[in-house]
């Protein structure tokens, strides 16, 4: 009887201390698997360092980036001054000022130089119907008269271009009853031509030709020259004076 208490006893005891084992390793486990609070607070506070620091890399960024742009800018600003600068050097520095015909481009000023022992071209080819006459006078078939000629009448065909004799600046463009349209030239050196019986006349005054450049075209002739025929009067000068155009024809 008493042995079967022991055994109840010792059976009981064993158990208890199974239940007790048991017991003890649930609560380990148990703190194994809960987070360190502290732990938990170090790693929220690290986060929000990092997450604290990115806005202000970012905006160092930004600000790098607008200052380099600010530069680029600047860099871009100072070329373009540089450029318009030379250009503007380059054009202080170009050739002589152009004047320009109207409703033409701009031709460029040239060097007038005639002098006494210069030459022109014809500005039409063709016989010389009426000679250069001031020192006696001369026979006007048209007119029926004798008279002094102060330049030369060319024979010519309606429409044949007519040339600038020499390099020359054009003074006036106008129109009189006896020579019809005509161009005044000035030569250089007090020496100017006149050129009469033009139409479609494409020089203007102000421009400046070369010689041998078209300024017009040859019309049918003024009632003064009706039997003379087609042609193309030319006049030259020399401070005022009428000259023989002749005398300087190449």
């Amino acid at each position: 009887m008493l042995k079967d208490k022991l055994f109840l006893v010792m059976l009981v005891l064993g158990l208890l201390t199974m239940v007790a084992a048991a017991g003890i390793m649930t609560i380990q486990k148990g703190k194994d698997s809960t987070p360190d609070p502290f732990l938990n607070m170090a790693g929220e506070q690290q986060l929000a360092e990092g997450q604290g620091e990115a806005p202000q890399t970012a905006g160092a960024s930004d600000a790098q980036m607008a200052n380099e742009t600010e530069q680029s800018t600047k860099a871009a600003l100072a070329e373009n001054r540089n450029q318009g600068n030379d250009l503007a050097a380059e054009a202080d520095t170009a050739d002589p000022a152009t004047e320009a015909g109207a409703g033409k481009e701009a031709a460029q000023a040239l060097a007038l130089n005639f002098t006494d022992s210069s030459s022109m071209t014809w500005p039409v080819r063709g016989n010389v119907v009426l000679d250069y006459s001031m020192d006696q006078t001369i026979y006007f078939p048209t007119l029926d008269q004798y008279k002094c000629n102060p330049g030369i009448v060319i024979q010519s065909d309606v429409s044949a271009p007519v040339a600038a004799p020499a390099n020359a600046r054009v003074t006036e463009v106008g129109v009189n009853d006896e020579i019809g349209n005509y161009v005044m030239l000035d030569l250089g050196n007090e020496y100017t031509a006149m050129i009469g019986q033009l139409k479609e006349i494409s020089a203007a005054e102000g421009e400046y030709l070369q010689g041998g450049q078209t300024l017009g075209y040859v019309a049918e002739p003024t009632k003064y020259y009706s039997v003379e025929g087609v042609n193309l009067f030319f006049e030259l000068r020399h401070q005022g004076k009428a000259i023989d155009p002749l005398d300087h024809m190449e």
